[in-house]
């Protein structure tokens, strides 16, 4: 007899997840996030969605794309205060995620192990090509990692980097389009034909 893994969940007990949506500057991520939390709120899901307090670029109670699409969402300081939601909350989304302190891993987890599907997206790498912030964390303990990826703005390969053109040495700076763009590992490295 073949088992597929949802043999062995037991009835009547909602199972959560960890998911992940990466990548860098304009690569879709905060758009694949409303995506999938206006699905769940298709589906009439009870969600809540939380964002960085300090992100303010585009509206103070919203996430917004670069696309300009958005949903609703609750600024807070620190990851814990997502443990503060309903307990009806069936899924919560989690927008510029690299921003968090070390906790929100933990945060995730309380909250999966309830039942609770969780969804956070954000920079897996700095403007340096570091790991940034709780990111991979949470693509470590996530069921699922989705990696999305921008179109480079030198050459028109898929971009995994985000170059920033703004002045600044400072590890986080909240910008657009006149402080990063996306740039393929090539053209972020420089490497020429004549050093590969």
């Amino acid at each position: 007899m073949l088992f597929s893994e949802h043999s062995f969940i037991q009835k009547n007990r909602q199972v959560g997840s960890i998911e992940v949506i990466c990548g860098s500057m304009f690569s879709g991520k905060t758009e694949e996030l409303i995506r999938r939390m206006k699905r769940a709120q298709f589906a009439k899901l009870p969600v809540e969605i939380f964002k960085p307090a300090m992100d303010i670029r585009y509206a103070d109670h919203a996430i917004v794309s670069h696309d300009s699409n958005s949903i609703p969402s609750t600024p807070i300081a620190h990851s814990s205060a997502i443990l503060l939601l309903g307990t009806e909350t069936k899924v919560v989304g989690v927008d510029e995620a690299q921003f968090f302190d070390d906790e929100l891993p933990h945060v995730c987890v309380q909250l999966a192990n309830k039942g609770v599907r969780v969804i956070v997206a954000g920079l897996d790498m700095d403007y340096k090509g570091l790991p940034f912030g709780p990111i991979p964390a949470l693509m470590a303990i996530a069921e699922h990692v989705t990696k999305v990826h921008a179109v480079c703005v030198q050459c028109g390969a898929p971009a995994a980097y985000s170059y920033r053109i703004a002045s600044s040495e400072n590890r986080i700076l909240l910008g657009e389009k006149n402080s990063y763009e996306p740039r393929c590992r090539a053209c972020y490295f420089g490497l020429s034909d004549d050093k590969l």
